[in-house]
């Protein structure tokens, strides 16, 4: 089964850096990115969205990440990247990314199992 596979998870201190990534694997031969994104679960609270890349190439943050966070892509890689900046205690909880595909003529979508990531002094 094609699955997004994340890796990264971890512990920073306050302040700290991490990167969080996901890689598409599991049978697909030939793509195009469309849309992808990183989504976070916190406890207590509802699924967020704190990124994108659109079809385009559009780049969107919520604005809790706003200048800290950064969203990129590398096709070649099949991957999806987070990187992090600046943590906090609050962004502690489970990142998750989505990424849609364009897989010759037909659109694919897939989600990542998640990533915790702690941000603990």
């Amino acid at each position: 089964q094609v699955r997004l596979v994340e890796s990264g998870r971890g512990m920073a201190q306050p302040g700290g850096s991490l990167e969080v990534s996901c890689t598409l694997s599991g049978g697909v031969f030939s793509f195009t990115f469309g849309s992808t994104h990183w989504y976070r679960q916190r406890p207590g609270k509802e699924r967020e969205l704190l990124a994108l890349i659109s079809d385009a190439g559009t780049v969107r943050y919520a604005e809790s990440v706003k200048d800290r966070f950064t969203i990129s892509r590398d096709m070649a890689r099949s991957s999806l990247y987070l990187r992090m900046d600046g943590l906090k205690v609050e962004d502690t909880g489970v990142y998750i990314c989505y990424i849609e595909t364009l897989e010759n003529t037909k659109r694919q979508d897939y989600w990542g199992q998640g990533t915790q990531v702690t941000v603990s002094s």
